[in-house]
């Protein structure tokens, strides 16, 4: 406790978003609080695209779908997110992604385990999205890895960080149509040949860092049910949300 105490003279907790002093680690400031896009009320149970219409008095949250969903299924169950990529949650998950902020995954952990609760049994197992070998050399680290570790941290579910391996590198997305996305994904996602296995009957949490049109996941989802997952849920630090 006096060592704790000493480093907290030293090194006093910094906000998370602007590095303000604040009470707690791993905080944010009143600011960066009031800027963090945090989802909540109605959404799509497929995706996390937040819905401006709410459930009505009979209607099952559970059935909300947003269009896209609607017009083209995607090959998962239901989907959870825990921000609206904007604001703070933008500059945190730029941070965590390209700018070594891998101090981001704890706090985020905790963010997405509240928002996946019910989509969790004592069984699922968290699987990342993988990164090509090249740019993960690159890069030095898998974020959705990070945030798939820290998820599991909070929840006690199983972490398979290598369930999936990604065959050939893709091109950056930023820019792409949704029909392009799903075209550049395409056969590039396939479990990893000794430890595919692991999602045999599971129901299987698929994590990444950001959505925008659900192609990564969508192609991650294909290659967890060819490997034999039971069902497919999906959890995504931040959503991509379209304007309405």
């Amino acid at each position: 406790m006096r060592l704790q105490s000493a480093l907290r003279l030293l090194y006093p907790p910094q906000c998370l978003g602007c590095a303000a002093p604040v009470e707690t680690e791993f905080g944010l400031c009143g600011t960066c609080w009031r800027d963090m896009a945090f989802l909540s009320g109605a959404g799509c149970d497929m995706c996390g695209q937040p819905l401006a219409a709410a459930a009505g008095p009979e209607e099952d949250p559970a059935s909300l779908h947003c269009d896209d969903c609607l017009a083209a299924p995607r090959p998962w169950a239901r989907g959870r997110a825990a921000l609206r990529y904007e604001g703070t949650a933008r500059r945190l998950i730029l941070g965590l992604k390209h700018g070594d902020r891998t101090d981001l995954a704890r706090p985020a952990g905790a963010w997405m385990a509240r928002a996946v609760a019910p989509l969790l049994s004592p069984d699922t197992l968290i699987v990342p999205v993988p990164l090509h070998w090249r740019r993960l050399f690159a890069r030095r680290y898998n974020q959705a890895a990070l945030l798939a570790v820290a998820l599991g941290r909070e929840t006690g579910c199983g972490v398979c960080p290598d369930l999936l391996v990604r065959s050939r590198p893709t091109p950056m997305l930023d820019g792409l149509g949704r029909d392009a996305r799903h075209a550049a994904l395409s056969g590039c996602l396939r479990p990893h040949p000794r430890h595919g296995a692991q999602a045999q009957g599971r129901p299987v949490l698929l994590v990444d860092d950001v959505m925008t049109s659900g192609a990564t996941l969508a192609a991650a989802a294909e290659a967890v049910l060819a490997a034999g997952g039971a069902r497919v849920d999906v959890a995504v630090l931040a959503r991509v949300a379209k304007v309405t």
